[in-house]
């Protein structure tokens, strides 16, 4: 089916914004996202016109939420206060990026194993897991579902190491206990206010403050949450006199963050 978005929309740019670490580009130019037990392709016809490979029912009721598309970013950019020339620069570069809303449980064990690791290292990592534990999606593709806790489980912190983990395969390991035994449940985790959220997930072992964030914006869609990694840090020194400027940015913050990190990240720098 075909699909028209005029909001803010390029495919390429949400990819590589570290927020999402199984989606990817085929070498035929279409992309492929991965929620759940639900995979789609989309391709570019021309200006806001996509070619999707799902039914008008799955559209209107995974991937359109799965996209934030009720969300107007075009809106949001606009708002942006005229005197933050650098946020100015870098929300027109990023243009395009959206804050998907991906499955809590997938964002809390992608996220732990991104510590210290490269993109391309975490979808390999995660690629390895999927493949272990997870359900087939397509066999003559190659394509697993993320797999649950309850899969998890069965697997030992051996097996964990062999999906090229390292010392996370232990972070993994408890994390994966905490929410199948419901000592950390993710629906009611839903439930909370962001600060209790946070809170919340950093009793999970290997989850710190910048990776509870990153599961609180990219897992549970709260967009007031900015993770601060090394990128962010460097911005908020260089542009902002050190001082963190995401409280200012209220609801939009989580956006804000990622205008920030892709644009610094990827821009060259004199």
């Amino acid at each position: 089916m075909q699909i028209q978005i005029h909001d803010d929309f390029n495919l390429k740019k949400i990819i590589e914004s570290g927020q999402c670490f199984r989606a990817k580009r085929l070498p035929d130019g279409c992309y492929r996202f991965i929620t759940k037990r639900n995979i789609l392709h989309l391709s570019p016809l021309r200006k806001n016109l996509w070619e999707a490979d799902c039914t008008s029912y799955a559209w209107n009721h995974i991937w359109k939420s799965y996209f934030d598309l009720d969300t107007d970013y075009n809106s949001i950019r606009k708002n942006i206060p005229e005197d933050d020339h650098f946020l100015q620069k870098a929300a027109m570069y990023g243009k395009g990026i959206r804050i998907l809303k991906q499955d809590p449980f997938e964002m809390l064990i992608t996220f732990i194993i991104s510590q210290r690791k490269s993109i391309p290292a975490i979808r390999t990592a995660v690629e390895k897991l999927c493949r272990l534990a997870g359900k087939p999606l397509s066999k003559e593709k190659d394509i697993y579902a993320f797999p649950t806790a309850h899969q998890l489980k069965k697997l030992s912190a051996e097996q964990l190491k062999e999906c090229s983990l390292g010392y996370r395969a232990s972070y993994v390991f408890q994390a994966v206990r905490l929410v199948s035994s419901g000592k950390i449940n993710i629906n009611k985790a839903a439930m909370l206010t962001d600060d209790e959220l946070l809170t919340l997930l950093q009793q999970i072992p290997g989850v710190g403050i910048k990776v509870a964030s990153c599961i609180s914006l990219f897992g549970f869609h709260r967009t007031s949450a900015a993770p601060a990694d090394v990128w962010i840090n460097r911005v908020i020194d260089a542009h902002y006199g050190g001082i963190n400027p995401f409280p200012s940015f209220g609801n939009s913050a989580g956006i804000m963050q990622q205008y920030m990190f892709y644009y610094y990240k990827n821009q060259p720098r004199q």
